[in-house]
């Protein structure tokens, strides 16, 4: 699994420029699931971002994870963070995982984090998603398993 994590102000995903998620302060994730990913993967990517210390404390250090400012998520479902561009002009998306096995591990690693009793907002899987956000910082991590 890959993860690129963007700690946010705000983010929203809208689907046929109708607004179908938004949070405030967190973290805005995007997560891209491959062929050979399973529920180990998304159990180590959700305990790592949930417990990730990346928001400052009173001393302006990094020091706080979102569940200490009571922070949300906003997680999207990206394949093409497993596009391959090292050949030609066109990515290659055959690391990335076929849809089904996809969507359950998305939905996997979102129940994961809402264990961790953090509010997690979704995309919608498989559709055309506008993501609106604004970058606190800029934070911007990737995470890989």
């Amino acid at each position: 699994m890959r993860a690129v994590i963007q700690r946010v102000t705000e983010a929203r995903v809208s689907v046929r420029d109708e607004i179908v998620s938004s949070i405030g302060p967190g973290l805005c994730i995007l997560l891209g699931i491959g062929v050979n990913d399973g529920e180990k993967d998304a159990e180590f990517l959700a305990s790592k971002i949930s417990s990730l210390r990346i928001f400052e404390d009173e001393q302006g250090k990094m020091n706080r994870a979102v569940r200490d400012i009571n922070g949300e998520l906003l997680v999207v479902s990206q394949f093409t963070l497993y596009g391959d561009c090292r050949k030609g002009n066109r990515p290659s998306f055959s690391a990335a995982a076929a849809p089904e096995p996809a969507k359950y591990l998305y939905e996997y690693f979102v129940q994961r984090l809402r264990q961790t009793g953090l509010e997690v907002a979704m995309g919608e899987f498989r559709a055309h998603m506008k993501i609106a956000l604004v970058n606190d910082g800029p934070v911007t991590l990737i995470l890989e398993t």
